[in-house]
């Protein structure tokens, strides 16, 4: 009997919350999507890391001890052939209240996503999940060892989840020393997952719509048709594909930043130069979703953005509007950024919420861009999460402070989540301490429907770059 078939037979296999990535945005997204749904904040996720309390040790010491506690958590070479994506995808369902939903929204791990399904009264639901693995003897500074490793994790893992298609992504840019210790793997469901299908059946309105959110980014990669694709670098990093070049001064800053000795530095080539990026949605898994739909009487709308950026700001905009219809003034923003959100408290408080997708200068410029454009708000404050690392990409915080001036009348960057930045860190549920202080507007505007809430992404969209179908 094949592995996988003998491993659903058998209910074997890793528990969802042990496989997916401890602190990877779509597991965070889920949780608090199926929180905001409930009614509840994200005040308990997140606990403060003990990676604190060394914001003044020498960075030596900073990176062994990130290392050491990313090892602790990630998964063990022997336990990535108990990979069972079937029973991800059952963890992930079963994490949303149990009664019917109009609708669901898929997809991208893009936190507008999830602030747009909580408008919808809808779920989020990510079409991957990412998973960490331990790298013995790892090095930073050598891409192609992490390559040959990772490919034979790939391989374990596919064994058993055909199914998949899993990316790994070596990028010292975003991950610092946590490059050499562990790998980063980004699995990809190619198609529908039977947990979502029966989810969808079971749980969604006859007639519900799906919204599919695809992230429209590309990126060099290696990908020789085995199940396994690897990326040097990410968008994520807030950093171009020449910046991972051998010659790059950007990546000598990184490699330095990351304690790395970057003279062995040699890019495994690519097969191509314009491939989705890590946090893509798979064609197959699109059109198996499509064809779901069909079968089922449902309509599948797709929401693409070339950068994170554009959805951020269209979600924005939609929430605005759906404020100043139910009689509140849609005055007040809240910017974001990476996992410090509160989808519950920003619905509680009347608040417009745009998400940076992290500390870089490229997203908070984005942020700013908006702003300038945008009709004034009376308050403004400022979310950053510190990455816990140094990067030539990073913000500084005279840039954040510049988003928080667009204020009319209140302008706050969070203390705290700007102390000891960037390399100090504080858990998600900062952001639901500094929501909570801000005053009830309630009750919650009634639920947007699905067909208005694409309308305006399509019309305050198109000049975003935003593609609705």
């Amino acid at each position: 009997m094949p592995r996988a078939h003998r491993r659903a037979a058998e209910g074997a296999g890793l528990a969802g919350d042990r496989v997916v990535a401890a602190g990877s945005v779509a597991r965070l997204l889920v949780a608090a999507a199926a929180r905001a749904l409930r009614g509840d904040d994200c005040g308990d996720l997140g606990q403060s890391s003990p990676l604190s309390r060394l914001v003044t040790a020498a960075e030596p010491v900073r990176r062994a001890a990130a290392a050491r506690a990313a090892a602790r958590i990630a998964l063990t070479v022997e336990q990535t052939a108990e990979v069972d994506a079937e029973r991800v995808a059952r963890w992930l369902v079963d994490q949303y209240p149990r009664r019917r939903y109009p609708g669901v929204v898929l997809g991208s791990p893009h936190a507008a996503a999830v602030h747009l399904a909580v408008a919808l009264g809808v779920p989020w639901l990510p079409a991957g999940f990412e998973m960490t693995a331990h790298w013995t003897h790892g090095a930073v500074g050598h891409p192609c060892a992490a390559l040959d490793h990772g490919a034979a994790l790939g391989a374990r893992i596919l064994a058993g989840n055909p199914d998949l298609h899993v990316r790994q992504v070596h990028c010292p840019a975003s991950r610092g020393a946590l490059a050499g210790a562990t790998v980063s793997l980004i699995a990809r469901w190619r198609v529908l997952p039977k947990a979502y299908a029966r989810f969808l059946a079971d749980r969604v309105a006859p007639g519900g719509p799906l919204l599919l959110v695809r992230d429209g980014r590309t990126w060099p990669v290696l990908d020789e048709g085995r199940g396994h694709s690897f990326q040097l670098g990410s968008p994520c990093s807030g950093l171009d594909p020449v910046d991972f070049h051998p010659d790059a001064h950007a990546l000598r800053q990184v490699l330095r930043s990351a304690g790395a000795d970057g003279t062995r530095w040699a890019p495994p080539g690519v097969t191509a130069a314009g491939e989705q990026a890590e946090h893509g949605v798979e064609a197959t898994f699109a059109d198996s979703a499509r064809g779901w739909a069909g079968r089922h009487g449902r309509r599948l709308h797709e929401v693409c953005y070339p950068h994170p950026g554009a959805l951020s700001a269209a979600v924005a905009d939609l929430y605005r509007h759906w404020l100043r219809r139910a009689g509140k003034t849609g005055d007040r923003l809240v910017v974001e950024c990476g996992r410090l959100l509160d989808p519950w408290q920003v619905v509680r408080a009347g608040l417009v919420p745009y998400w940076c997708e992290n500390a870089t200068r490229r997203s908070v410029e984005q942020a700013e861009w908006w702003l300038a454009g945008s009709a004034p708000f009376s308050s403004v404050d400022v979310l950053p999460e510190s990455p816990g690392m140094r990067s030539p990409a990073l913000a500084g915080l005279p840039q954040w402070l510049a988003v928080a001036a667009f204020g009319r009348r209140r302008r706050a960057l969070d203390r705290i989540a700007a102390r000891g930045y960037p390399v100090a860190t504080v858990p998600t549920r900062r952001a639901t301490e500094v929501l909570r202080n801000q005053p009830y507007d309630l009750p919650v505007p009634p639920p947007l429907a699905a067909a208005e809430a694409l309308a305006a992404l399509r019309s305050g969209g198109a000049p975003l770059g935003l593609a609705v179908t």
